[in-house]
């Protein structure tokens, strides 16, 4: 009898503070097959836009990098999913500090994903609605300063807002092999005002006005009411509204996996990793990073033709970065 609590608990040579493992589920293998699988191809497919991207000097446009920013935090994503494979068994083995860590990265990840469709929407925003002024306005410098500030501010935020459990890791532990983490309730009132509502209301204004200027030019060349509309000018119109188009479907696809999350944190934060419909919105939550490279791989055929060299090695070869994807 005594072998048998032994074998229940997540630590069976403490005793007195182990807490005890759960007892699996039937479809508990393929849970870690699903996470596995999904938290590996969302690594995967982020590191091949973030290669192609880097590599490839005909893709280093101001857009671009913000999809870089974009993948990189999708590829921390990945990594973050791969690493919640452990909760599953409902011990977590790695100690106290890891996760507080663990809990941190994810909140700084989705701040700087929330920044980084923010930053998306003001591009196409300014590329749509005034396209005389956005080579002038959004350069490769000013792109940088903006991705480099929100990972920064991610950073500061979070830290504030999580400030108890990052100077006292494992304060609300109850037993060894638990990790859960609380946040107060103005703290939590913050982060759900900067960290969404502010964030989404932009986008989705700004998405809006996007959506009313390319309805309205595309009206316009339909009717050719502009000599405009008969000018080598539309060719660089139509390929940013498609871009826009494109961003357009990977900020909702990023706000339909993203809304269910923060109204399960915000009404019941408490479960959020232990009840089985909260954890299913986090792993949706999880999921749209995987989402976006599938976007691009329909989308953009530059993706595609870099995809196919990176795959192949042949951007190992001399002057592979000078290719022509466009």
């Amino acid at each position: 009898m005594e072998t048998l609590e032994r074998t229940e608990l997540c630590f069976p040579q403490l005793l007195n503070s182990s807490c005890r493992k759960p007892i699996p589920p039937q479809f508990d293998t393929m849970i870690y097959i699903l996470l596995s699988f999904s938290s590996l191809l969302t690594a995967a497919l982020n590191l091949l836009v973030i290669i192609s991207i880097s590599h490839f000097k005909q893709l280093h446009t101001p857009t671009n990098l913000l999809l870089v920013s974009l993948a990189f935090s999708d590829f921390f994503v990945g990594l973050l999913m791969f690493l919640s494979v452990v909760l599953i068994d409902g011990c977590w083995f790695l100690g106290d500090l890891m996760c507080t860590l663990y809990h941190y990265l994810g909140y700084v990840i989705a701040s700087t994903s929330v920044g980084n469709m923010v930053l998306i929407s003001v591009d196409r925003y300014v590329a749509i609605c005034h396209p005389l002024h956005y080579y002038s306005e959004i350069t490769q410098k000013r792109v940088q300063v903006c991705v480099c500030l929100c990972w920064i501010c991610s950073v500061i935020f979070q830290s504030l807002i999580l400030k108890d459990i990052l100077k006292q890791p494992g304060r609300y532990h109850s037993c060894i092999g638990e990790c859960i983490f609380f946040i107060n309730y103005i703290a939590g009132l913050v982060d759900l005002t900067f960290s969404f509502i502010v964030p989404i209301s932009v986008i989705v204004v700004l998405y809006m006005r996007v959506f009313v200027v390319a309805v309205s030019q595309a009206r316009a060349m339909r009717s050719h009411i502009t000599v405009a509309t008969q000018s080598g000018k539309v060719t660089a119109k139509k390929s940013e509204m498609k871009a826009a188009r494109t961003l357009g479907v990977v900020v909702v696809l990023f706000l339909i996996c993203l809304c269910p999350y923060y109204c399960v944190e915000f009404t019941d934060q408490d479960n959020l990793l232990n009840d089985s419909s909260a954890a299913f919105v986090l792993w949706l939550y999880y999921f749209n990073s995987c989402l976006n490279p599938v976007v691009y791989a329909f989308c953009y055929p530059w993706f595609r033709k870099s995809v196919k060299l990176i795959v192949t090695f042949k951007m190992l070869q001399a002057d592979s970065s000078e290719a022509n994807l466009l």
